[in-house]
């Protein structure tokens, strides 16, 4: 499938982001369905390695790209993508000698199993790391779906692997809506969209052409029918994506009405503070002063913080390990090959 009515084709990197249960596997299913795009399960290995990125030395070394090639393919969700062992390692070896490169390798091999020229990968907690991403692919595109912050508590308190304090799963949509907001702030309107998951559900169509629009690539009907993916793209083991199997559906929506208790309720609306308006939803309680104003002041204090304490621990990393920073964006792409 290739795009028509005078659209450029563009090979971007596409990612999907956004708080945990707020419909991200969705979003990658109605990804995946597009006849250009293939949208992997969740990786896990990208994060981590970038984490470990000076202990992997000089990717000039072709034993280093080996090395880190076999760490990607001994890593806990690489069998989720149907690749072979061996070739992803050879092919990692090949890549260009970037951190970057040998990660997009692997989404590419994947792409490739599906014959689509377009790659990118999913995973919730990309989010509050979008400068890591974009470090590593900075030709990429971001697509962060938001959906009603109590429907993501009440989902989450039902997950087999949810934590034990209720306030946790209260922060991990705090912070991925501070995220948001820094994210809309931060990047151009053609590397980051937002799509709220309660539009999503009610009209697919309209609002995945506009993701089409944003990803530069004409629409496809198959992804209204992402559940016609499911058994493809979703590990049977994550029992918690079985809604995905089902036609995108509202019932869902405003759920938390009957999921949560009143006092839950209440300590999620005085945690988010303002928060939901600004993505709007309308909270049922009033929103204190005091509780927009240490939203406020938490928001501001994470924007100017962030960056200092991530250059801190990437310091940090290379003096622990007596490495310097190996190479890191990738070189792939036609924007990534040219820049």
């Amino acid at each position: 499938m290739a795009p028509r009515g005078g659209i450029t084709p563009t090979d971007r990197p596409i990612f999907v982001v956004g708080c945990p249960r707020s419909g991200t596997t969705m979003l990658q299913l109605m990804l995946h369905a597009h006849g250009r795009i293939a949208i992997p399960p969740e990786t896990r290995f990208l994060l981590a390695g970038y984490g470990r990125r000076a202990e992997f030395g000089d990717l000039t070394v072709e034993g280093n790209r080996r090395a880190l090639g076999t760490w990607i393919a001994d890593s806990a969700q690489f069998e989720d993508l149907g690749l072979d062992r061996d070739t992803t390692i050879d092919a990692v070896v090949a890549a260009p000698p970037t951190l970057g490169s040998a990660f997009g390798t692997v989404f590419k091999l994947y792409a490739d199993r599906f014959g689509k020229p377009r790659w990118g990968d999913k995973r919730p907690l990309y989010l509050r790391h979008l400068p890591t991403i974009l470090r590593l692919f900075p030709d990429a595109q971001i697509i962060n779906i938001m959906r009603d912050g109590r429907d993501c508590v009440s989902s989450l308190k039902e997950t087999p692997w949810k934590p034990a304090e209720f306030d946790t799963l209260i922060d991990y949509w705090t912070q991925s809506a501070d995220a948001s907001l820094l994210a809309a702030r931060r990047y151009p309107a053609d590397v980051y969209h937002l799509v709220r998951y309660e539009d999503l559900v009610a009209d697919p169509e309209p609002h995945l052409r506009r993701i089409c629009d944003f990803l530069q690539e004409d629409f496809d009907p198959a992804m209204t029918k992402p559940n016609q993916l499911a058994s493809v793209a979703v590990p049977e083991y994550k029992t918690w994506h079985t809604l995905t199997h089902q036609a995108p559906t509202t019932e869902r929506v405003a759920s938390w009405r009957s999921r949560l208790s009143e006092d839950e309720v209440r300590r999620c609306e005085t945690a988010f503070g303002d928060r939901l308006a600004k993505f709007g939803y309308l909270p049922s309680l009033p929103v204190p002063r005091s509780a927009r104003m240490r939203a406020d002041a938490k928001l501001i204090a994470r924007h100017r913080l962030g960056p200092a304490r991530s250059a801190a621990k990437d310091l940090w990393t290379q003096v622990r390990t007596g490495h310097g920073e190996p190479p890191v964006a990738a070189k792939l792409t036609t924007r990534q090959r040219s820049g």
